[in-house]
């Protein structure tokens, strides 16, 4: 019931001494841990015992006993349900009037303009202000589930620093990606002056093309994108919103997708619309997918894993989308500032997170919308001069967190080490309670990470 949380940190599992408290309920239902922690899954308390439709808070049910902490709930099973999505309703987005609306959307949308088009999905999203779970615009449950039960495990070791696996290579203090969705005809003639935009400040990005129908793809095209250093992976198959619809047809295109993968020798996926499937993603055989947001309250597809860091899902390394898109920002919100996209890095950087962009060549080539993607670029060519964030390909990332999950803390004399492949880049970090709470502190560094 650990390993979930024994993968996040890579932690020695001598630290780490959770049981369950008491039996759990049958039925998985939304629960508190704590005043700000949302769950999911059974717990040793069911709403149906409460006086009152809110969901209980289980923290009074955890107890210590001898030196192990027994939790009202199951750490696997939880954080399981929270990234693959779980709680959110079986019936959500599969009525028959939902798949007949979406049927019809996607029918008409080759023809639609995005003037129009804003109006129809500012229509369909009106309901999503309403959602209080996961939180908008970005939501890290997972993230501030494992920093709680890393603070009970540093207590519960009689306040004794725990070891554990930085998160990022060598002293990175976060991480950032830019990604670019090409979508239509008019953003794949303009990704030349994106990559050159990208190049003048210094930023690695990737970008994902669809293989069928949308546009021309010849291989003149496919080698400019790999021959200047930028990234080539898969965007869905044809982007029509039916990749999920039914699993034999979601079959069928995979293996199709499969295969542009191995021609383009492309290691990322991300499907069209963020629309995505957890159970089903074993079918794509990528090393790693970018299609779960972080929340989804802006995507036609509601939900999302409620996490700021990479994860795996199945044999995929999960990179999520930890911010908001800028078709969102622009034709939903209508701001044409980079004030939120501050908020949000700064938000994730509190965790020492993934801050993941989508920006559509698409959608950057009106002026107005330029200038803001202009000052992004700007802004995160200084963000990683002054405060060290991890600014590479999406690949590289990928490539990491595989590294980092085979590696181990062993003892080394009077002290502790990392060992495995890629060790020479890691860096052996801290968890501790300082001034009652939970800071990280990288070995033979200044740095100092207060967990929020």
């Amino acid at each position: 019931m650990t390993s979930s949380f024994l993968d996040y940190y890579l932690c020695p599992e001598e630290f780490v001494r959770f049981g369950v408290a008491e039996a759990l309920g049958k039925t998985p239902e939304f629960f508190r841990f704590g005043k700000k922690i949302t769950c999911f899954g059974r717990s040793a308390a069911q709403r149906g015992h409460m006086p009152n439709s809110d969901p209980p808070d289980v923290l009074p049910y955890l107890h210590v006993r001898g030196n192990e902490i027994m939790l009202p709930f199951d750490t696997d099973e939880i954080l399981e349900n929270l990234r693959k999505e779980r709680y959110v309703g079986a019936a959500e987005g599969s009525s028959p009037l939902k798949k007949l609306a979406r049927k019809a959307y996607y029918a008409a949308r080759p023809f639609l303009s995005v003037k129009v088009r804003k109006h129809v999905q500012r229509f369909h999203l009106r309901e999503r202000k309403q959602i209080e779970f996961p939180s908008w615009p970005i939501d890290k449950t997972v993230d501030n589930l494992c920093a709680e039960l890393m603070s009970f495990s540093v207590r519960a070791n009689e306040n004794q620093r725990v070891p554990f696996v930085w998160f990022w290579p060598n002293d990175y203090q976060g991480c950032v990606l830019m990604t670019h969705d090409v979508e239509h005809e008019e953003g794949r003639a303009f990704c030349g002056e994106l990559m050159d935009m990208d190049e003048r400040y210094g930023i690695h990005s990737s970008f994902q093309v669809i293989p069928e129908e949308r546009y021309d793809l010849s291989n003149a095209f496919l080698d400019s994108i790999r021959a200047r250093g930028f990234e080539l992976n898969v965007h869905d198959l044809n982007h029509d919103g039916h990749l999920f619809e039914n699993y034999r047809l979601f079959l069928e295109r995979a293996n199709k997708i499969n295969a542009y993968g191995k021609k383009w020798s492309s290691e990322g996926f991300r499907a069209g619309g963020m629309y995505r499937n957890a159970e089903w993603s074993e079918a794509l055989q990528f090393t790693y997918d970018m299609s779960f947001p972080s929340a989804a309250h802006l995507e036609p597809q509601r939900g999302g894993c409620c996490s700021v860091m990479p994860y795996f899902v199945g044999g995929l390394v999960e990179l999520p989308l930890t911010t908001t898109q800028d078709y969102s920002l622009f034709h939903i919100l209508d701001e044409y500032s980079i004030d939120l996209w501050k908020e949000e890095m700064d938000f994730i950087a509190s965790s020492n997170g993934l801050a993941s962009f989508i920006v559509h060549p698409d959608y950057v080539i009106e002026s107005r919308a330029r200038h803001v993607y202009e000052d992004l670029l700007q802004y995160l060519s200084k963000l990683c001069r002054q405060t060290k964030p991890w600014q590479p390909l999406p690949r590289d990332v990928a490539r990491w967190w595989r590294d980092r999950s085979r590696m181990r803390i062993v003892r080394s004399e009077n002290s502790w080490k990392v060992v495995g492949p890629g060790a020479e880049r890691a860096r052996l970090a801290y968890a501790q309670i300082e001034n009652g709470q939970l800071s990280y502190h990288l070995e033979n560094s200044s740095c100092s990470e207060v967990v929020k």
